[in-house]
């Protein structure tokens, strides 16, 4: 397996093209922006939260757990033509960290699961450096053009707090209550624990 950088989902932004997770390897100072949907980013914002109401990946990480295996990582390992590759490795029963099962998926379900299992997100060196910007470059997106730090994890509540709000907005707005009624209870799941500190 070729050397890969450990990584963080370090928070996920409304960009001018869209929504985006913005990957970054850990002690850089660039991120990687993968442009994802909005049902995808609201899953791995819930998953960030740990919301207790169980989402489809929830499901996939339970069956995952009842099959006798885990998930050991998540990996970004390729970016061709502008799309992200991306991969589970999964130990357990047969499989080890030597000789994990893989399993090929879209980035926005790897790191929709592996926020919900916290196992280790790595990025490969080829992708972030075709695809790494500057952090600076997305202070604006996430909210907060003064200092803002990966290891910062006000700015990163901040920042995930402000995309959950843009989240409700537009669900509201499209009639989409059912959605907008869990991003209001990670909302104040988030203002209560804030007010306990």
């Amino acid at each position: 397996m070729n050397k890969m950088l450990e990584a963080e989902i370090w928070t996920i932004a409304q960009m001018d093209d869209g929504t985006a997770v913005l990957l970054r390897p850990l002690g850089s100072d660039i991120a990687v922006p993968i442009f994802i949907g909005e049902s995808e980013a609201q899953s791995i914002l819930l998953g960030l939260e740990a919301v207790s109401r169980p989402q489809t990946h929830d499901l996939l990480l339970e069956l995952i757990k009842k099959g006798g295996l885990a998930l050991y990582r998540a990996e970004v390992h390729d970016l061709r033509d502008n799309i992200f590759y991306a991969r589970l490795l999964l130990t357990g029963r047969e499989f080890s960290e030597k000789a994990p099962l893989i399993l090929d998926s879209r980035p926005s379900d790897v790191l929709a699961l592996a926020v919900r299992c916290k196992c280790p997100v790595f990025i490969a060196p080829k992708v972030a450096d075709q695809a790494g910007l500057p952090v600076e470059f997305f202070l604006d997106a996430v909210g907060n053009s003064t200092e803002i730090s990966a290891d910062t994890s006000i700015g990163k509540l901040n920042a995930r707090r402000e995309t959950l709000q843009l989240e409700l907005d537009r669900a509201v707005a499209a009639e989409e209550y059912e959605k907008a009624a869990e991003l209001r209870d990670v909302l104040a799941l988030m203002d209560k624990e804030r007010r306990d500190e």
